[in-house]
């Protein structure tokens, strides 16, 4: 598959963050089609290593068949929840930990992925389609009240109900089956369209963000990066949507603040250990990428380095 279907966002300025040392470890938690990991190793020296992560089997053939060869990269077939485990023994002595959260254009663009709502194609949306429930088979079979909790949750859909009572009246009627026919009952149900935006988008973030349990593990990579990365090391992270960014925000917040100690204790400041610092403001994409990539246009990178 060419790289050119895929344009990694925010390239130039993630790199830039992450790479402080030539000679270093990194992490490319989210590899997609490799756009950071390629910029990455033109950064890095003789003795720097890249590991890259992605659930996504395609993405995995696509590593290997690039960057075959390359002795400073490896890739691993999983979570980047679990990213502890591959990177083994470099446990915090990792120099940059980055994190994509988008999903690849890829994936969108391939209706057989099931990811869109534009194109017609087999309800899926698993990033890695070895394991774990279907798009369909959730929406299939989930209750109506756990239907509305993911929308209002995932989706943040102010006609969430409204949506679930109608796939739950369709299908008893018909399975759903194709992405189209679910955008088409989803579309139905939504009363007042947001201009510019398919009445099903929020529908279907919502359930892409439940079937892969981005958000659970975007909580846990949050938390093992300070085990991982060793003192001075970087976290840069992008997220294409509120709930995301929401979480990556807070997390550094409460980190740049340590244990929040009860009222009156005898301890000053500088004695609270703080795990990290934030580095900069959040940093979104310029006019001329967003003109480039309309799927810009949403990113923020947050970047933090770890404390000793």
């Amino acid at each position: 598959m060419s790289q050119d279907l895929h344009r990694s966002v925010l390239l130039r300025e993630a790199v830039d963050a992450l790479v402080v040392d030539p000679e270093g470890f990194y992490i490319d938690g989210t590899f997609g089609r490799g756009g950071h990991s390629a910029l990455v190793l033109e950064r890095l020296g003789a003795s720097g290593h890249l590991l890259a992560v992605d659930k996504d089997p395609q993405a995995i053939a696509f590593a290997n068949s690039r960057f075959a060869g390359e002795k400073r990269f490896e890739i691993w077939h999983g979570s980047f929840a679990d990213m502890d485990q591959a990177a083994g023994e470099m446990a915090g002595k990792v120099t940059g930990i980055l994190l994509d959260l988008g999903v690849s254009s890829p994936q969108l663009d391939q209706p057989e992925r099931g990811f869109s709502f534009m194109q017609d194609g087999p309800l899926d949306m698993r990033m890695d389609t070895s394991r774990g429930v279907s798009a369909a088979d959730w929406v299939n079979t989930e209750s109506e009240a756990e239907l509305v909790r993911v929308f209002k949750e995932y989706g943040e859909e102010r006609f969430a109900r409204r949506m679930a009572g109608a796939i739950i009246r369709r299908r008893t009627e018909r399975p759903f089956e194709r992405t189209l026919d679910l955008a088409e009952v989803v579309k139905a149900a939504n009363p007042a369209w947001e201009k510019g935006k398919h009445p099903a988008t929020r529908v279907f973030q919502a359930i892409r963000i439940h079937v892969n349990g981005e958000l659970d593990d975007l909580h846990q990579v949050l938390d093992k990066s300070l085990k991982l990365l060793k003192p001075g090391g970087r976290l840069v992270v992008i997220s294409f949507h509120s709930l995301e960014d929401r979480i990556v925000k807070r997390f550094i917040r409460e980190q740049e603040k340590g244990p929040q100690l009860p009222r009156g204790l005898p301890v000053m400041d500088s004695q609270i250990r703080k795990t990290l610092r934030s580095v900069g403001k959040a940093v979104k994409a310029e006019a001329q990428e967003v003109g480039d990539n309309v799927r810009s246009r949403s990113a923020v990178m947050r970047v933090a380095e770890r404390l000793g």
